[in-house]
Parts: structure tokens; sequence; C-alpha cells
């Protein structure tokens, strides 16, 4: 039998409130999340816990009798760690999630700034891809989200759900290796086949390089020889020489600076992207709530990259 700590939390906020949406909003989950967790609590005890059938919600006499242990193991456990921490508990750390390149390039210098503005914030960051970003946030399993936005390739977030504000703006850029002359090896106006290090199906940055392309001829010209979801990895790629790939500028600020890449193409084939951060308001935590309201009266220089 494999229970999660969480499981047994839920249960006994469910007993407490009788309502599956209440105890959702006490366990700082959305309702469909909790349910599923409560459901797998079931699965592994195998037995029906929750009679769904009334209203409110009752027990059934398998979950009247399992609460006693839950309870019971809750409190043990609760005290164990407050007995190990003292009283004094730290401030929980902040969990963002961001896409894969945020985090590496942007995450270290936005949070440094940003602290200058809100004092010292601890941080748990979890690099991500941006769809499974969008379910850890949406399942209340990290509390903001780092995030791209191309109004055009853009999955479409419902704003309600996805309040979000703009913290920086950037723009993708087509880059490769220069050549002896300090040209570039592979240039998009030539007319010329170029191999190209292109993002993976899915990955949001691959949308946003579709959308540019969908109606240009330039596509036809365009051999892909590499993928990856990671603007990273296509940087390490285009420096070996072997292809052009568009890359977030705040990626090779420095290999732009040193000619160690040159752009392939004039400004027409840049791609400007938002830098958001966003949270799920169907997820309800007090701190992260007046932490997003004190981040939106910041001045914006706090903010930006």
């Amino acid at each position: 039998m494999n229970l999660e700590t969480k499981w047994l939390e839920d249960f006994v906020a469910l007993n407490a409130t009788r309502s599956f949406s209440a105890a959702a909003r006490r366990r700082h989950v959305t309702q469909p999340a909790f349910s599923r967790r409560i459901r797998a609590l079931e699965q592994a005890t195998g037995v029906m816990l929750v009679d769904r059938s009334t209203t409110p919600v009752s027990l059934t006499p398998e979950g009247q009798l399992f609460l006693v242990t839950a309870r019971s193991l809750v409190e043990q456990l609760n005290e164990s760690i407050s007995h190990l921490r003292g009283l004094n508990i730290a401030n929980e750390a902040l969990d963002i999630a961001a896409a894969h390149s945020l985090a590496l390039a942007f995450f270290p210098r936005w949070i440094s700034r940003l602290q200058k503005g809100v004092g010292e914030l601890p941080t748990r960051l979890m690099a991500m891809n941006v769809g499974d970003a969008i379910h850890v946030l949406r399942d209340g399993n990290c509390d903001l989200m780092l995030a791209y936005h191309d109004p055009y390739a853009t999955m479409q977030l419902d704003s309600e759900i996805f309040p979000s504000f703009s913290i920086g703006q950037v723009c993708m850029l087509p880059v490769c290796v220069p050549d002896a002359q300090g040209n570039p090896l592979f240039n998009l106006e030539s007319g010329d086949s170029i191999p190209h290090l292109a993002y993976t199906q899915g990955a949001f940055l691959g949308r946003s390089v579709h959308m540019l392309l969908k109606n240009d001829p330039l596509r036809l010209r365009l051999r892909t020889i590499y993928e990856t979801a990671m603007a990273e990895g296509l940087k390490g790629m285009a420096l070996q020489g072997v292809g052009m790939a568009w890359i977030p500028d705040f990626c090779i600020h420095e290999e732009l600076a040193s000619n160690r890449l040159v752009r392939a193409g004039d400004e027409k084939w840049n791609i400007p992207l938002d830098i958001r951060l966003y949270r799920c308001s169907l997820v309800h935590k007090p701190d992260v709530e007046r932490l997003w309201h004190q981040l939106q009266k910041l001045p914006r220089d706090f903010l930006k990259m």
C-alpha cells in the first residue's frame, strides 16, 4: 500500500467541511485535483471512503473507521515536524514553475532584482515546459508560473482563471555562427537552403516560429537537422556551426557581444515575446495572493530583467 500524507490531510479536511469545494479551498488546490487525490486514497486503501450520493457528502462506515487512523497519523506527523523545527518555523519557500530557458537565463537576474522591492524571498524553482507548468499551477503544486506570452501563438489561457501581468519584453532572433569574414554562415536573405535547428513539436517557442513562417516562402528553404524543446540546447548546436536557430535574445547576449553568434537575418525575422508572471485564481493561498498584489504595485523596473 502506497499512501501519501497529503491524501490523509485531504481526507481529514473533507470530513471537517463535508464539501469537496470547501475542502479544496482549505487545502489550497483546485476541486478537480482534490477529487483526484481522494479517489487515489480510496484506490490505495481498496475501499470506498466517501458517500458522494448525499449532500453534504458523508463518510461511509469504512470511511468513519479509517478517519480515526488518518486523523491520528496527521496529528502525530504534525507534532513531530513541529518538534524538529522548533516553534519558530521559517516561512515556506515560494514555488515557481518556469519555462526552461527562463529558469536558466532569466530567473536569477529577475529574482535578485525583485528582492530589492519585496525583501528576502525564499523560492523553489521548477524548470519544465510550459504545458506541464500550467498543469502544475492548476493543481496547486506551484504558486506562480513564469512563461512566455505570444499573442499569435500562445496557448489560450483563460485570463480569469490564470491572471497574469508582464514583467519583461524580449525578442527571438535568428542566429548562427559567422564565416571568416564575420558574415552569417547561414543567411536568411541568400535564397539558399538553410540547416534549421528547430524546437520540437508542441514546444511553446516552436509555435511562435511556426506562426512567423507559416505563410512565408522561407519555410520551404529550411531543412530541419536537429530538434529540442530547450533554447539552450539550440544555442549549443548553433555555436557548433551546424545550423541556424531562433533563440531568445537574453539567452545569447554574451555570444552576440563577442561575435560568437551573429544575426542570420534582419529585424523582419524578429519574434517579439512578452514574459509574464501567472497565478491560478482557483487556488487560494492568502500569502501568495498578498504577494501577487504587492508585485503589481512595484515600479516596473523592479520586475524587468
